[in-house]
């Protein structure tokens, strides 16, 4: 039986956790009030950092869910999305519409990954 790891853990939520070599990442947000654009670049670059401290990386993402607040942001999320997706490692994918933590908000992703 594999251990279950923790980390960056509150009273909520970790933000990371990991069990049989595959990583799962709470829900990533940008920074309140920024455009969709410049969430999903904050967004994007989380989850690089914490796919790194969990001894993975984009190309080994295999699942990506993306919730926006208005699917009008649809095709502006996207143009940062497919320019960070490594090429030929495209995830399995679903993006929809959802009322945010708060309205602020504008993109969240959830990722889960396999370990390197």
């Amino acid at each position: 039986m594999s251990d279950i790891t923790r980390h960056h853990t509150g009273d909520r939520m970790s933000q990371i956790v990991t069990h049989n070599g595959t990583v799962y990442l709470a829900g990533q947000v940008g920074t309140a009030g920024d455009n969709v654009v410049d969430q999903t670049r904050t967004c994007l670059e989380k989850i690089d950092a914490l796919l790194a401290e969990a001894g993975s990386d984009k190309t080994r993402i295999l699942q990506a869910v993306v919730w926006l607040a208005d699917m009008a942001d649809f095709a502006e999320m996207n143009s940062v999305w497919d320019a960070w997706v490594a090429p030929g490692h495209a995830p399995a994918r679903a993006c929809g519409e959802a009322k945010l933590a708060t309205p602020d908000y504008k993109v969240e992703f959830i990722i889960i990954a396999a370990q390197a």
